[in-house]
């Protein structure tokens, strides 16, 4: 066998530096995806809570105006427009940290049934989330 000067045992100093330096670059460029995935969850939270708040009021008021014992909203103005504020955490005033959304409601009397519209802002999306549902009275929602 020939006998060979150099040891193929082990690493050398410059394959360590090198790895490191690849594992550095690595990380270094998932570091800077940080800051854009808080920003994607925060909008993405802030979406699902509109979401919820918007699902809500459409059903407060579509079982309000389905119970024929219910006065009709738009017998002094038609449409009925509201508007409300609704923290986050679902308290009455906002707690630290806590989002408020800007809840709009429109109720429109269409003789034959009602239109309700609800619209949902937060800071940071003016336009927000929008849904519409027709409404008409069943006397079986009678309470």
């Amino acid at each position: 066998m020939s006998s060979s000067i150099y040891s193929n045992k082990g690493l050398t100093l410059i394959e360590v530096l090198i790895a490191l330096f690849l594992t550095s670059v690595g990380m270094l460029g998932l570091l800077s995806l940080q800051p854009s995935a808080w920003n994607l969850s925060g909008k993405s939270d802030r979406l699902g809570r509109a979401g919820g708040i918007l699902h809500q009021e459409l059903e407060a008021n579509e079982v309000m105006l389905m119970n024929p014992n219910y006065p009709n909203p738009c017998l002094a103005i038609n449409p009925l427009v509201t508007t409300k504020d609704v923290n986050a955490s679902g308290q009455n005033t906002p707690q630290p940290g806590d989002v408020t959304f800007g809840v709009q409601t429109t109720v429109q009397d269409n003789v034959t049934h009602w239109t309700v519209r609800v619209r949902v802002t937060w800071p940071g999306n003016a336009n927000g989330i929008s849904e519409t549902r027709t409404v008409i009275r069943q006397e079986p929602f009678r309470f």
